[in-house]
């Protein structure tokens, strides 16, 4: 071991030194530093031998390194089978017991396509049964490529991607091509899909019966100019479907063809600021920060009118006005015409758009025609009823049609209200004043909303999906049951079922009223905890749950056993108790349980165990469906081998200064020797909603790790504080306080894997990350300059005050609240710390990227630039926020592979 005599030529901080050797017998070979002894330290650093040297390849050889990797993950990649619909077969003579649909990319093709499988009756023990995947759809899409491409024709499997789809695709983080969503309608068995910039249609299964063999989709043909977004079945009447054109809702008859435009709030003008209008349109906020992908929703029931047999069809929608929201522009695709993009892009503290709930109801005649649609709204403007709401994070109705209902959010995203909306408490739009008031004299006075529960906090509400309403029995309309996952009781994510009392209150709707917190409020009944503990029900990220209303019973995904991997679990919810365990220890599940609940599909994994889809039968006794046991029955696809060279991640574990019980992962050097240290790369993210460390496999969306490590770099993962999973107060560790806190934990990891392990050269470690790690590895650099030699930081936010409002206000409250929390979490404003050495700072980033914008780059580097702080820079010119461009990922990787080898 040598010493080494460090000077500090700036602050610590600042990371700069300049070093020199002692001798053993503490002699120093450089002495004319003598007179600056009162600002050195000795430090311990690794002879030389023990330092392992990472091979030096050219920019050919590493591109072949990478060509292999991707090989590999391009075998399996977006393979696994997803969407599934159970459809059972009723026929005593069918060998089958369900058709299963699904999305899935069938073996050797490259694009997504509508497929299904049968599964059997009975199976045998001693075999393993894996379902084939057969096509719903001709092939006849393929062998006319060149042709339709050639005509501009639209096919189900081909075709470019509008703006709308393209940024749609951006919000879901959609990696796969051809069919990625459908529409079913089980009773007559419709299937409706967007693909190509048109719509398709096919029947499979209803009266019609189950197909043999692949069908020819039906393009539905459309006087609209544009793609047709959103597109969705009538759950009343599937002949009649709704999409979204132009920012506009519209309906159709699949049968008669017709189209009617339902709603006119948008112009058509291509100038953003003359149209700041939509309807039935998520906006980039509630997609991008709240995972809402809609802005409209059917009543799955028809009210039936005179014997003519005429009914009426009603859509609830939000409608968005943008006017007062910011307009930033974005560099266009069309580079080479000098294209920006315009878009609302609503900056922390700024105007977020106006709201409204409406409802568009149209009449049918007996023929399927459309004799009669009007636009309806609230008696009173919504910011009238509903004050303090500020995001609509959730709609939808109740089974019977009776209620609309909506999660309303503040801004502060501390207090969550679910609401009933009577359809009785809309009106006609008007067109005068006095109209409006007659039309309200209409409106019985003991209609109203309904506030039927309340979630408050004082960290951040994590919006779910997880919310169902149990039909109203005859002689309790004056109460509503229902089951709502709630993290804001006891700090973790829990099931309850609520019973709300439907308080009628009497209200003059003629009136402008003046209304308090308390109003439209209901008491609660009952409200039972059907799970409790320190451990979460998985309710995000379109976690589901399933009620079997027959047995009582409710299915639910959660972290019970263990946070680092998810389980199907069910409960009792008329008597919670017993929580039973449906899936295997030491993998990580997502599953989907069929309509009758006699089966189960899970896709599963762990570090080392690459995916498998399995389907899974629940057999016992009907006395006790609680304890029905699953038993494999079939498998849809099995784990793929791993190539060669991979090693999976070994979990670890540790307790912090703090006492707080952190979890990490490290890919060891594949060459690693007794007593050599190896160059170290911590990979991180570290933000809110996001866990990387948990046991499932690795090998596909970070297969690069394990190219590192395969090239001899040690690479550790950690879940600090903020991260998901491990409860409210947990992830809450980053509360107007980002970047503050992260950093210390990783480093804490580091060290204690360094002990652990013995492998990792302190003197040698890169911190590298995209998004909200790129941020943090910007972070690590400027906080602690002497624990990281090198930071590579992709897509970085680096003011925070540039950033969205949903998300930024979230974890950070408004800027004139927390000027302190803001100032010290952007980057850009300490560049001042980081380091003066060139060939320790890389930043990456996509010219095009909407969500966090190349000004945040383009800010830092003039910032540097002002402070003379060296970094290197590399731009993909036709990337946004992800990489998609296989070509831009290559040289991304290849670009990380030969900055930390030459620099590390």
């Amino acid at each position: 071991m040598q010493k080494i005599k460090r000077v500090r030529l700036e602050n610590e901080t600042a990371g700069s030194w300049r070093s020199f050797l002692t001798s053993s017998e503490g002699e120093e070979r450089m002495t004319a530093v003598d007179a600056l002894s009162d600002n050195t330290e000795v430090v311990e650093m690794e002879d030389a031998p023990s330092q392992f040297l990472v091979e030096k390849h050219s920019w050919d050889g590493l591109r072949d390194i990478i060509h292999s990797s991707r090989k590999y993950s391009g075998m399996i990649v977006n393979k696994a089978p997803h969407d599934f619909q159970f459809v059972q077969k009723t026929e005593e003579s069918s060998p089958h017991s369900h058709r299963l649909y699904y999305l899935g990319m069938p073996y050797g093709s490259r694009e997504n396509s509508l497929l299904y499988s049968e599964i059997p009756k009975k199976v045998r023990k001693e075999a393993l049964l894996l379902l084939s995947w057969k096509q719903m759809l001709d092939h006849f899409q393929t062998c006319r490529l060149s042709l339709s491409v050639v005509r501009n024709q639209a096919t189900p499997h081909h075709g470019m991607y509008s703006r709308e789809e393209e940024l749609l695709r951006e919000r879901k983080r959609l990696g796969v091509f051809g069919i990625t969503s459908y529409d079913f309608h089980s009773e007559s068995g419709l299937f409706l899909f967007q693909a190509s910039n048109s719509l398709f249609h096919c029947r499979d299964g209803g009266q019609n019966g189950f197909m043999v063999s692949p069908m020819k989709p039906l393009e539905i043909k459309t006087q609209c100019t544009g793609p047709r977004m959103d597109p969705k079945i009538c759950p009343a009447d599937p002949s009649v479907f709704s999409f979204i054109n132009n920012n506009d809702l519209w309906v159709a008859n699949i049968e008669t063809g017709e189209e009617r435009r339902m709603t006119y709030c948008h112009k058509g003008l291509s100038n953003v600021l003359d149209d700041p209008k939509s309807a039935g349109v998520a906006t980039f906020v509630i997609q991008e920060e709240f995972d809402r992908f809609t802005g409209y929703w059917w009543c799955p029931t028809a009210t039936l009118e005179g014997s003519e047999g005429w009914k009426t069809l009603r859509i609830l929608y939000e409608e968005v006005d943008e006017s007062e929201v910011e307009i930033i522009h974005v560099p266009s695709p069309a580079l080479e015409e000098r294209k920006t993009d315009s878009y609302r892009y609503p900056r922390t503290g700024s105007k977020n758009p106006k709201i409204s709930l409406k409802l568009a109801e149209f009449k049918m005649d007996s023929q399927g025609k459309i004799v009669y649609a009007q636009d309806k709204e609230l008696v009173q403007p919504f910011a009238t009823l509903f004050p303090t709401v500020e995001y609509i994070a959730r709609a939808g109705w109740t089974r019977d049609g009776k209620y609309a209902w909506a999660m309303f959010l503040d801004r502060p995203q501390q207090r969550l209200q679910l609401v009933l909306l009577p359809p009785a408490l809309f009106i006609p739009v008007p067109e005068s004043e006095e109209q409006r008031i007659e039309f309200a004299k209409a409106v019985p006075e003991n209609v109203q909303p309904y506030v039927i529960y309340e979630e408050v906090t004082d960290v951040w509400i994590n919006v779910h999906d997880i919310f169902y309403p149990f039909a109203q029995l005859e002689g309790e309309e004056e109460e509503l049951r229902f089951i709502r996952a709630n993290e804001c009781k006891t700090g973790f994510c829990h099931l309850y079922r609520v019973t709300a009392i439907l308080k009628q209150s009497s209200y003059d709707w003629t009136q402008p009223h003046v209304l308090s917190e308390e109003d439209f409020k209901c008491p609660i009944k009952e409200e039972v905890a059907l799970t409790s503990g320190e451990w979460e029900v998985l309710a995000r990220h379109g976690s589901k749950i399933w009620v079997n209303e027959e047995t009582k019973l409710v299915y639910f995904q959660g972290t019970k056993d263990t946070p680092l991997e998810h389980h199907l679990y069910v409960v009792n919810y008329e008597s919670p108790g017993e929580i039973v365990r449906l899936t295997t220890l030491g993998f990580s599940h997502s599953c989907s349980m069929s309509q009758n609940f006699d089966m189960f599909i899970s896709h599963y994994s762990s570090v080392s165990t690459p995916p498998c889809v399995h389907v899974y039968k629940l057999n016992g006794s009907a006395d006790d469906p609680l304890h029905k046991q699953p038993k494999f029955w079939a498998s849809m696809m099995e784990a793929a081998s791993c190539p060669a060279d991979y090693i999976p991640p070994e979990i670890f574990h540790f307790h912090t200064q703090s006492d707080v019980e952190l979890y990490g992962m490290v890919y060891k050097p594949h060459n690693v020797q007794p007593g050599k240290k190896h160059p170290t790369v911590l990979f991180v993210y570290g933000g809110p909603q996001v866990q990387l460390v948990n046991n499932s496999f690795k090998g596909i969306k970070y297969l690069r790790l394990n190219t590192l490590a395969s090239l001899g770099y040690a690479v550790v993962v950690i879940d600090g504080r903020g991260s998901c999973q491990r409860g409210l107060k947990f992830e809450g560790a980053l509360k107007n306080q980002m970047g503050q806190v992260e950093i210390e934990d990783q480093v804490e990891g580091l060290h204690y894997v360094a002990e652990k392990y013995g492998f990792i050269d302190l003197s040698r470690v890169a911190i590298h990350g995209w998004s909200y790690g790129g941020f943090l590895s910007l972070m690590g650099l400027i906080c602690k300059p002497h624990v990281f030699k090198v930071a590579i930081a992709g897509a970085p936010v680096t003011v925070w005050m540039a950033y969205d409002t949903g998300y930024t206000e979230r974890y950070m409250d408004v800027p004139e609240n927390n000027q302190q929390g803001y100032e010290a979490g952007s980057v850009a404003l300490h560049v001042e710390k980081l380091p003066n050495e060139p060939n320790r700072l890389l930043i990456l980033h996509g010219f095009l990227d909407e969500n966090v914008h190349f000004f945040h780059t383009n800010f830092l580097v003039s910032q540097l630039i002002r402070a003379g702080k060296p970094y290197q820079l590399q731009i993909y010119p036709n990337e946004r926020h992800s990489i998609r461009c296989p070509e831009s990922g290559e040289h991304y990787e290849i670009t990380l592979l030969h900055f930390l080898q030459e620099y590390l």
